[in-house]
């Protein structure tokens, strides 16, 4: 086993830190840009470990890391509360950065691009979320509503809420979101239900429902790609 040796001992080329400063972040890897955020390691393991343990226990896989919470992380020996929660902020924030640039395209014309709207809102959660996007006549976005969140297996939603929301933003078209936090995309009976009954509360008000979406981690189901609309 090699010996152990902080990373305070490291030439300066190799310390995280160091090498942001001189390469720029796109130079460090994972681990290191993980190493940063935890700062310290223990006595008998540096904070690049550490850093490589998590990944680890995520397969690497980053978007499998955004769904730990603090006691997930703290099964890590040599990491505790205030190490995790530094970890958990440090991917929400950049959830919400890539949130923000998919919200900037303002304009909807797939379901990819409605996915690419709000799959860093709805994809890591543990619950199940409903939300709506209400729409200009020419399909750009005019805002985003959370509707409701509920638990494990699904979420109440109240139509007449979402279309006061959509007449006060004086919207004529919208689309639906929900997420899947089991990660499977099919449509549930309830889902088909509300579905068609806000499509037809829709047509009445003049107020046209493009499409439901359904997150499930990384992919999506599309009632309008499907044909269901």
């Amino acid at each position: 086993m090699s010996e152990y040796i902080s990373i305070k001992n490291w030439a300066d080329d190799d310390k995280p830190r160091e090498k942001l400063m001189k390469l720029g972040k796109s130079a460090l890897s994972n681990a290191e840009l993980m190493t940063i955020l935890i700062s310290t390691g223990t006595k008998k393991k540096s904070a690049l470990d550490l850093s490589k343990e998590i990944l680890q226990l995520a397969n690497n896989d980053l978007n499998v890391l955004a769904r730990f919470s603090v006691r997930d992380l703290c099964k890590i020996d040599g990491i505790g509360p205030a190490k995790a929660i530094s970890i958990i902020a440090a991917i929400e924030l950049g959830g919400r950065r890539q949130a923000l640039s998919a919200t900037e395209k303002k304009s909807i014309k797939t379901s990819k691009d409605a996915f690419d709207m709000i799959k860093n809102t709805l994809q890591d959660l543990s619950h199940e979320e409903f939300w709506i996007y209400t729409l200009s006549q020419k399909n750009n976005v005019i805002a985003a509503h959370k509707i409701s969140e509920g638990g494990i297996t699904g979420t109440v939603v109240d139509s007449r809420k979402i279309f006061k929301i959509a007449l006060e933003d004086k919207a004529t078209g919208m689309i639906l979101f929900h997420n899947h936090p089991s990660g499977n995309t099919q449509p549930s009976e309830s889902d088909n239900k509300i579905t068609k009954q806000l499509k037809e509360a829709g047509k009445l008000l003049e107020i046209n429902v493009l499409d439901h979406i359904i997150v499930a981690e990384t992919n999506y189901f599309s009632y309008a790609d499907e044909g269901l609309f």
